[in-house]
């Protein structure tokens, strides 16, 4: 690896971190985390269970002590959860360390993606423009990430390929 650390992908919930952090790992041929997928596992419940429970404040302590542990690593992809790039010791920690890539998308792709999803606690309370607003909200913190990854009308092999690349050249 580079002298940064991990390869960290964020972005609006729906955006494919965790598909294609996936696939990029597995052409790297290291290890890939999904921050959210493994908050899952250790509490027993979804994300969405866990905001229904406990609250967003309750999610979102567990989601930073989880995401800065993964961050410790070495040698990882890390798909970080839809808001965990706004909670600022994340941030600096990514932004500082690793080499981050946003999967960025167009506000309307993004709206039918996640708009219907029972599985995503903030888009399913959320009215369609509420959602908009969230992502343009939520592009202005992403887009201070290493690496902007326009991936509109690109396919998710396309998408990995040129993620490996910049990674490659960096």
């Amino acid at each position: 690896m580079n002298s940064k650390e991990n390869l960290v992908f964020l972005g609006m919930m729906g955006s494919g971190k965790s598909s294609i952090g996936l696939l990029v790992s597995k052409k790297l041929n290291i290890e890939f985390i999904d921050v959210d997928h493994e908050i899952e596992k250790k509490i027993g419940m979804t994300i969405s269970k866990i905001f229904e429970n406990n609250g967003e404040e309750y999610f979102r302590e567990i989601e930073e002590v989880a995401t800065l542990k993964y961050l410790k690593r070495k040698n990882t992809v890390i798909s970080l959860g839809g808001g965990a790039f706004l909670n600022n010791r994340i941030k600096k920690e990514v932004l500082n360390n690793h080499i981050s890539f946003w999967l960025n998308w167009d506000i309307k792709t993004l709206v039918d993606r996640i708009k219907d999803s029972k599985k995503r606690p903030i888009a399913h309370m959320s009215s369609k423009n509420q959602i908009e607003e969230l992502i343009k909200k939520r592009s202005i913190i992403y887009s201070k990430a290493m690496y902007k990854i326009d991936c509109e009308n690109l396919s998710k092999n396309q998408i990995a390929r040129h993620i490996i690349k910049i990674y490659e050249t960096h």
